[in-house]
């Protein structure tokens, strides 16, 4: 049968210039493609490590923005949360400190700036 590779979600946002800015220079992702109508951004494809999204410029009928992202949360599988932790608060990034689940992954949680919910975790060390 057909072997899927990758998912790649796709986020409606309300400015994407903001969005976009927010991947790359707080969250250090990597703005691998774009699609830019009258020059001017209305998609992105943004990667960080084996890992990517894709950003939209939002219009009227995808409607509210109170609406988007309800009951979706996105986890990202790292090497070490510590460490990324650290990385991001060196961003710029007011962030709290990385938790352990009680199913042993360590995270960490935010925001972006639309209000979809990151998660980014790795295995809790022992001891």
């Amino acid at each position: 049968s057909a072997k899927i590779h990758e998912l790649v979600p796709l986020l409606f946002v309300d400015d994407i210039a903001r969005s976009a800015a927010f991947y790359r220079d707080a969250l250090r992702f990597v703005q691998t493609e774009q699609w830019e109508p009258n020059g001017k951004l209305a998609w992105c494809r943004m990667e960080r490590g084996g890992t990517a999204i894709m950003l939209q410029q939002a219009a009227a009928e995808d409607g509210p923005a109170e609406h988007r992202g309800h009951g979706v949360g996105f986890f990202f599988n790292c090497d070490d949360v510590d460490a990324l932790h650290a990385e991001l608060q060196q961003t710029g990034l007011d962030l709290e400190p990385p938790t352990i689940a009680f199913y042993g992954l360590k995270q960490m949680f935010l925001k972006d700036l639309d209000g979809y919910e990151l998660c980014f975790q790795s295995p809790a060390r022992a001891g």
